[in-house]
């Protein structure tokens, strides 16, 4: 009998953590699965950090990133590349994930082909075709052309048969996020000495990177960070500043400088999990920090209006609390200042799952793609 052959395609650093397990559950099942990776490097850098740390050897590498890419020629050249790697590669399945450009443009490629699509983390939605931007769209357009629906949460497979998809093609199998993040903390434990944190102080780390926080919202974002520091001597933040100049700049002209305010460079993910674990309080509007946190007992504030993942909301391992400089100041006290409300967020039971969603993915991909 011959094998399935499964391509899996991914070009951000958050797309390489999610797949990266999956990529190695199907080389596990080699007798029935051949397994080929297309990288479209849609981020170069950080992507290639995480192709290291799970040994993965792409089959096809796009290169695409160019200084200054807009979205425009980013889908132009997913689309079009891709259209050559399913050519030479004749897949039975093509594999995406979540939100990005790459995911988009590679699954309507593949539509194109008339090759079956799976998408995994599918069902996820703010309602807000512009919030998060381009992300919302992105994640519904792969949805309508998909035909495997791997849903991590109850709520993301509600919100696929809202959208009318079949209930047949909807799999609820928990986030891979986890299977990523608990294989690495276990696995990659890393020193962190060289960041010179006070152990004596309470640790704050802050991720912020969205586009719709570029601008005034970061520089709120900067300015609470500062209120906070000066009524609390008692705690530090560590915050790891994204390449973009949108981010770069207003941040270091901001907070640079600050004895208590150490700004790092981007981390490779089995640091920036070890950092995690080690954190006492998460800020962030990253989708996959509020995924992850909780799994580490970390309470998480969100800098963002909305989620387009409501369960960590509803749960309480997370807090919407936007980017107002005095509604982040008010949260954050809240959290050192009342022991209870710590307890209880960091006590919430993670909605996101146990980290065997791939395991999950694997056996259905075999029960529906049986050659």
């Amino acid at each position: 009998m011959s094998k399935i052959k499964v391509l899996t395609v991914f070009g951000t650093r958050p797309e390489a953590i999610k797949m990266a397990p999956l990529v190695k559950e199907l080389e596990k099942n080699s007798d029935t699965f051949e397994s080929i990776v297309c990288v479209t490097a849609q981020h170069r850098q950080m992507l290639d950090q995480v192709l290291h740390l799970f040994n993965i050897k792409p089959d096809y590498d796009l290169n695409i990133m160019k200084e200054n890419q807009n979205l425009w020629t980013l889908t132009s050249d997913v689309l079009l590349k891709m259209k050559d790697v399913y050519e030479a590669s004749q897949p039975d399945i093509v594999l995406v994930h979540g939100d990005t450009t790459t995911s988009m443009a590679a699954a309507l490629s593949a539509f194109y082909a008339k090759i079956p699509v799976g998408h995994v983390e599918a069902g996820l939605r703010t309602f807000d075709k512009y919030y998060p931007f381009p992300e919302e769209i992105n994640r519904v357009f792969a949805d309508a052309v998909c035909t495997y629906h791997f849903a991590p949460t109850d709520t993301s497979c509600e919100n696929l048969l809202k959208a009318s998809i079949p209930e047949e093609h909807i799999y609820k199998t928990g986030n891979t996020v986890i299977d990523a993040l608990l294989y690495t903390v276990e696995n990659h434990k890393t020193d962190l000495s060289e960041l010179n944190l006070d152990k004596n102080l309470k640790t704050i780390l802050l991720t912020s990177h969205r586009r719709e926080n570029f601008g005034e919202p970061i520089k709120n974002i900067c300015k609470a960070v500062l209120e906070l520091v000066e009524k609390n001597p008692q705690i530090q933040f560590v915050y790891p500043v994204h390449l973009n100049p949108n981010v770069q700049k207003p941040v270091y002209e901001l907070l640079d400088g600050h004895p208590r305010i150490r700004l790092i460079a981007p981390m490779e993910y089995a640091p920036f999990a070890t950092l995690m674990k080690q954190s006492d309080i998460i800020l962030s509007d990253s989708g996959g920090v509020q995924e992850e946190a909780p799994s580490l007992g970390k309470p998480v504030l969100v800098l963002r209006s909305t989620t387009e993942r409501p369960e960590a909301v509803e749960y309480g391992t997370v807090k919407l609390v936007g980017t107002d400089t005095d509604a982040i100041v008010k949260e954050v006290q809240n959290l050192l200042d009342n022991p209870d409300e710590y307890k209880k967020m960091s006590e919430a039971i993670n909605p996101y799952g146990d980290g065997l969603a791939c395991k999950r993915i694997v056996e259905i991909l075999k029960t529906r793609l049986k050659k």
